[in-house]
Order: C-alpha cells, then sequence, then structure tokens
C-alpha cells in the first residue's frame, strides 16, 4: 500500500502497529469539537469503572500532596529556625526514587497488576500514618526528648518517607502509564480523555491539599498531624477496595489468562527477571531508555522538572522576599492552578485537532514564548529605571502563570506518545527511568537556590530555568523533525490524505 499525503499528514513509524487517529493522518476541514473535549464522557468505558478510578486516583494523590506539603510545614515547626533538616528530608527523598527506581518499574512491568498497586497503596497510608506519629512526638515532645533520640526519630521519619515516595511512585506510574492504556486499548480519544481528568485530579490536590492542611496547621501543628494521619487511615480502605474492583471490572488488567502450567511458568520467569534486575540505580535500563524511540518527548519532559519557576517553595520563598504577602502568594498560586488547569481542556482538543506530536511542539513553544517574555521584563526591572523589586517579580509570576498551560499542555502529549509507543513489557521500566531523572533534576533545582541563596540572586536559577525549558524545546523539534520532516506549518482550511 502507498499513501500520498498532504500537509496534515503524521507520519509516525512505531516499532509495532499502532492504531492511528483520524488528527494524526488526515484533515478534511475543522474536526467536531465535541468529539475531542475533556469533559465529554468516554464512550467505551462504563461509568462504574471510572468513578471507582477516579475515586482512588484521588485518594492516593490528595493525601500524597497533602502529606508532602504537610511534613514540610510540621518539619519547619519542630526544628525552627534552621532549613538543614527540611533539605536533607527533601534531597533522600528523592534520592530514593532515583536508585530504587529499577526494581520498582520490573516489578510493574512483571508482576501480578493489582498486587502491585495494593501493595503502593498500603506502603502510602502505612508510612504516612507512622510518619506522623512521630511527627507528633517530635512535636509534643521536642523539649524533652534528648539530641540522640531527637535526630533517630528524624531518621525514621526520613526513611519512611521515601517508603512512601517509592509508592507513590509506583501507583502513579502502574495506574497512569500501564492500567490506562490497557483499559483504553484501540481508542485513543478516551485515553486522552481519562488522561486529561487524571492530570486535573493531580492539580486540585495540588493546589487545595496543602491548603487545607496549611489551615489546620495555623491554629495548632499536632491538630495538623493528627487530621493527616486520619485522613490516611480512612482513605486506605475505599482505595484498596476500588483498584480491585475495577481489575476485577476489567478482564483484560489480568496477566496470567492461560493454563496453569503457563501460569507457573511465567511466574517462575517473571520471580527470575526481577531478581536479576534489582540493581540500585536505574543503570542496566539506561541503555534500552536512551535508543526507545519516546526518548526525547520523554526526557524533554524530565528536564522541565530542572525550574524554580513554579508556584512551590523556592518561588514563593522569593516572592515572600520582596515584599509579597501571604495572600498574594495565596491569589497568585490560585491563578496559576487555574492556568493549569485550563491546560487539560486545552490539550485534549489540541490533539485531537492537529495530532499529539504537533501539539505537542505547541505547547512548548507556548512555554517558551511566555518565559522568554516573562525574563526579559523581569531583568528590565534589575537593570532598568524600576528601583522596587517587587515589579519586576510581578512580572515574572504573571508570565510564569501564562506558562503553566504550555507545560501540563506538552506533559499530557508526552504522556500520550509513551503509553502510545511503550510496549506492555516495559512501560514500568521507561516510565521509571523517567521518573528517575525528574527527581534528578528537580534535586539540581535545589542545589542552584543553595548555591545562590540571596533573593537578589534567585536571577540566576531563573535563567538556568528558562535554559533547561529551551533545551527541552530544542530536543522535542528534534524529534518533531525526525518524525515529520519538518516542525511548523500553519493549519490549511482543509487537506485530504488519500491510501492507494
Amino acid at each position: 500500500m502507498s499513501e500520498i499525503a498532504f500537509p496534515l499528514l503524521e507520519r509516525t513509524p512505531f516499532a509495532a502497529p499502532v492504531a492511528i487517529s483520524q488528527a494524526d493522518t488526515f484533515c478534511a476541514g475543522p474536526v467536531n469539537a465535541t468529539q475531542d473535549v475533556a469533559g465529554s464522557e468516554p464512550p467505551s468505558i462504563s461509568r462504574n469503572v471510572t468513578l471507582r478510578l477516579y475515586t482512588s486516583h484521588f485518594l492516593s494523590t490528595w493525601n500524597s500532596r497533602q502529606f508532602e506539603f504537610g511534613a514540610v510545614l510540621f518539619l519547619a515547626t519542630i526544628f525552627p529556625g534552621t532549613l538543614l533538616p527540611m533539605s536533607i528530608y527533601a534531597l533522600v527523598r528523592s534520592g530514593a526514587a532515583i536508585l530504587l527506581a529499577q526494581p520498582v518499574g520490573s516489578w510493574i512491568d512483571h508482576g501480578d497488576r493489582l498486587t502491585v498497586v495494593r501493595t503502593s497503596i498500603v506502603a502510602q497510608r502505612l508510612a504516612v500514618i507512622l510518619s506522623c506519629a512521630l511527627l507528633w512526638v517530635l512535636d509534643v515532645q521536642k523539649e524533652s526528648l534528648t539530641w540522640e533520640v531527637r535526630n533517630a526519630l528524624f531518621a525514621a521519619v526520613v526513611l519512611l518517607a521515601c517508603i512512601e515516595k517509592l509508592g507513590s511512585m509506583m501507583n502513579l506510574i502502574a495506574v497512569e502509564r500501564d492500567w490506562l492504556v490497557v483499559i483504553t486499548e484501540g481508542n485513543e480519544h478516551t485515553r486522552r480523555v481519562l488522561n486529561a481528568r487524571m492530570r486535573r485530579i493531580d492539580l486540585l490536590c495540588k493546589l487545595l491539599g496543602p491548603l487545607a492542611i496549611s489551615t489546620i496547621a495555623i491554629a495548632s501543628t499536632a491538630v495538623a498531624i493528627w487530621v493527616t494521619l486520619g485522613m490516611n487511615l480512612a482513605a486506605v480502605a475505599v482505595e484498596y477496595l476500588f483498584i480491585a474492583q475495577v481489575y476485577k471490572m476489567v478482564p483484560q488488567l489480568r496477566r496470567n489468562i492461560e493454563t496453569d502450567e503457563g501460569i507457573e511458568l511465567r511466574r517462575s520467569s517473571s520471580a527470575s527477571e526481577l531478581r536479576s534486575t534489582f540493581h540500585v540505580l536505574p543503570i542496566s535500563s539506561l541503555p534500552f531508555y536512551f535508543r526507545h524511540s519516546a526518548f526525547l518527548p520523554s526526557f524533554s519532559l524530565s528536564l522541565l522538572y530542572l525550574t524554580v519557576l513554579s508556584f512551590s517553595g523556592q518561588m514563593i520563598t522569593y516572592l515572600i522576599s520582596v515584599g509579597y504577602s501571604s495572600l498574594h502568594v495565596g491569589l497568585a498560586r490560585t491563578v496559576s492552578t487555574i492556568f493549569e488547569l485550563s491546560a487539560t481542556w486545552v490539550a485534549p482538543r489540541l490533539m485531537g485537532r492537529i495530532g499529539v506530536i504537533r501539539a505537542g511542539i505547541w505547547s512548548l513553544s507556548w512555554q517558551m514564548v511566555w518565559l522568554a517574555l516573562a525574563v526579559s521584563w523581569y531583568f528590565s526591572g534589575f537593570y532598568g529605571t524600576s528601583t522596587s523589586p517587587v515589579i519586576p517579580a510581578t512580572a515574572l509570576a504573571v508570565g510564569v502563570a501564562l506558562s503553566r498551560v504550555g507545560l501540563w499542555g506538552y506533559d499530557l502529549c508526552a504522556q500520550n506518545i509513551v503509553q502510545d509507543e511503550v510496549d506492555m513489557d516495559h512501560r514500568g521500566t521507561f516510565s521509571t527511568v523517567e521518573s528517575a531523572f525528574q527527581n534528578l533534576f528537580e534535586m539540581f533545582s535545589y542545589i542552584t537556590t543553595l548555591v545562590f541563596s540571596r533573593p537578589e540572586d534567585f536571577r540566576w536559577p531563573v535563567v538556568i530555568s528558562v535554559l533547561a525549558v529551551y533545551l527541552s524545546g530544542i530536543l522535542y523539534a528534534m524529534f518533531v523533525r525526525k518524525r515529520r520532516g519538518h516542525l511548523f506549518h500553519a493549519p490549511p482550511s482543509s487537506c485530504i490524505c488519500v491510501k492507494t
């Protein structure tokens, strides 16, 4: 079969046969907007499955985001006047995700799917519950505890944080990169819808979880610790039950639909492979990751984690240092989250209209343009006539908020590419290596603010962050060029693709 295609044809040479969507093959005029809207109901999945999947994902993400932020507040109260404990906590937690990415990915690929996700749920909740108990002791008894006991309890909290991080990573990768692909097999539109909704849940939890726990912590740190413990204790049974019901409703999730002899052989083979790949650091997986067709989109996404340009700890600290109040920071963070949420509606429409690969370059371009404008204004405030640091800081905040639409739009595009191109037996391995790089670059972002720790030096972490975004854009442009033969063209009013 030969193919004659006009400008909008998008070639995607997968290693294995892949269903090609209408948007990726031809355009014969405007696409019906209702076909790729993230708010439309997935046509081939029952509401019972999606409701349980969303609920389990919400509880997992809510408790993870809440504890991640709450632990910082609790440690700041327990160890006042120093950032050392919090820095150690954050760095060791991220380091665990890098060091143990290999066995986690291997288990996701070859273990029983339900066992993997259930283990991740129990590991997360149990680690948080025990952490809260230890943090409560450190908070209430901080005056009476000896130095040695305090350090021992803190070391236990850090260890539990590593377990919680690994459980969170395992849950996220198993559900988003494996379960969703199996559940939506052969239905690309439905997969985009589910991806967008799951990301929308992540972003809402990212905003509301920290807000809820910080509001309680204002009144009492001890009460906030108990609330965190209680919510995790209450959530574990619901998560555990709902994910099992999803597994039961979707028979395709079962790996071992074969004879008893075949099942035993597969289990033996999986156990042997798990043992052989239990290495510290994902070194043995790196050649596979670097050679894979989805490497460039995945690594480009990981690079975006090397940034201080998000409304999290580093940028918030800077904004407060130049004169922002807590109210102003809260408002800026809320507006930024609204823009981020908008990407979960915009990106599926864009992917449906121009294809996943083109939507990725458009999303990254949006992010790069707004960051360029923001940084230009930001530096003009230092070297121009402005004497107040609030003005350039505000310009930076506005540009960062607008750029987040492109960031999360690209996140969804890259996720779709990885889901499409990584085969079933390597989804966990590939995605945990990607996660390891994300954690590594996130650690580098913390190092930039350790080196340039004064507020007036924040401009240099800003420059490094923007360079990382532009490097990400260059790498993804190489991928687009390789796949399509060119980067951009103006969308025509109509085009035709003829197969003969």
